[in-house]
């Protein structure tokens, strides 16, 4: 799980460049806050994750789906928290961010563990 949200950064980093071509320095610091609107719950929820995974009896499944849940909860909760960080954001360049660094999930297949 650590080795995708490592594989989100790299690819976020693209989001960054497509954001600053669309808005310049605006549009740079508008796609790190939507990468960091998913990366953030990403790292939260591959860590509690493997924490659960060394506990013993704990039921994975269970640590999964609440995890799931949290983590798109923070993720808009994140999004919405975007407007009071950032005022002059540039929401195009929010959602390229978004929707670059959430695409890395399906480039995780393709990566070796």
């Amino acid at each position: 799980m650590i080795k995708v949200v490592l594989l989100q950064c790299i690819v976020a980093a693209v989001g960054l460049i497509l954001g600053g071509m669309v808005a310049g320095t605006r549009g740079v610091t508008s796609a790190a806050l939507g990468s960091a609107a998913v990366i953030l719950p990403s790292l939260i929820f591959a860590l509690r994750l493997s924490a659960v995974k060394k506990r013993p009896g704990a039921s994975y499944a269970t640590a999964f789906f609440v995890g799931e849940l949290v983590k798109l909860a923070l993720c808009i909760g994140l999004l919405a928290a975007v407007r009071l960080v950032y005022p002059e954001v540039h929401w195009g360049a929010v959602l390229i961010g978004l929707i670059v660094t959430l695409q890395a999930n399906f480039l995780a297949f393709l990566v070796r563990t």
